[in-house]
């Protein structure tokens, strides 16, 4: 999996502000009302794909595909609203936005072993010793946007460690929640980096 968020030279303060006091109108609400419906149908393929690799050993492309659109669209929004990257979140599935790069490589065979073991046990194995971790990492991660926040307002510039950590929290989110969604057959590393 490839997530990527560019750290921009200057981000504007116009952005930032508008994003801050009214990005829940304009960005969040009409964007989380669509990925909504489409968590759904995503939940829908999940489910259904864990037999489909079950029994044929594969993850229906079109499916694979689908959901890693729907998580595209999700880290677009994310990334604007944490204030990683200037710019309106684009609408829909295909959509690009400048700075922003997710890839998730299709595998042509699944290891049914390993998917079944993570219906069964993922929540021990995978879950809890992640989610630990990411918890603590996450807090970390809101203060060190809040304190970005000021240094943009301030400066223009988001410092790019901060950038480099926070975008490193929502790579392993990501991690993790692909490997749940057998969209992968590898362990996430507990690490944030590319």
């Amino acid at each position: 999996m490839k997530l990527s968020i560019t750290h921009q030279e200057q981000y504007s303060r116009g952005e930032l502000l508008l994003r801050t006091f009214f990005g829940l109108f304009y960005i969040a609400i009409p964007h989380m009302f669509i990925l909504f419906f489409l968590q759904i149908a995503a939940g829908f393929l999940q489910f259904l794909s864990f037999w489909a690799i079950l029994f044929t050993g594969k993850y229906p492309q079109s499916w694979f595909n689908f959901q890693a659109q729907v998580l595209s669209w999700r880290i677009r929004v994310n990334a604007s609203m944490l204030n990683l990257v200037d710019g309106y979140p684009p609408f829909g599935l295909d959509a690009q936005m400048p700075g922003v790069e997710f890839d998730v490589p299709y595998i042509e065979k699944s290891n049914r072993v390993s998917v079944l073991l993570r219906a069964i046990f993922g929540l021990f194995y995978v879950v809890i010793p992640h989610l630990f971790i990411l918890y603590f990492r996450i807090i970390a991660t809101y203060v060190l946007i809040f304190i970005a926040w000021w240094s943009v307002l301030f400066t223009g510039k988001y410092p790019k460690g901060m950038h480099e950590f926070n975008v490193g929290t929502l790579r392993w989110g990501m991690r993790v929640g692909i490997y749940l969604m057998y969209m992968s057959d590898d362990y996430p590393p507990f690490s944030g980096k590319e």
